[in-house]
């Protein structure tokens, strides 16, 4: 996950690239594409839910 709270899929034992945090959450591609799909529900970045939440 980024600081926008945005994810992608990264090969096991890959060093995770500057920006991004690793959730702790691992499986095979479709196990995490699933995971991704359950939990990534507002795929606006973080800033704009923010900034939209000041704009109500």
């Amino acid at each position: 996950m980024n600081d926008e709270e945005q994810y992608s899929v990264w090969p096991h034992g890959t060093p995770v690239p500057a920006g991004w945090r690793s959730t702790g959450f691992s499986g095979d591609e479709t196990t995490c594409l699933a995971h991704i799909d359950e939990v990534w529900t507002d795929l606006r970045p973080r800033g704009l839910r923010e900034w939209l939440a000041t704009r109500s």
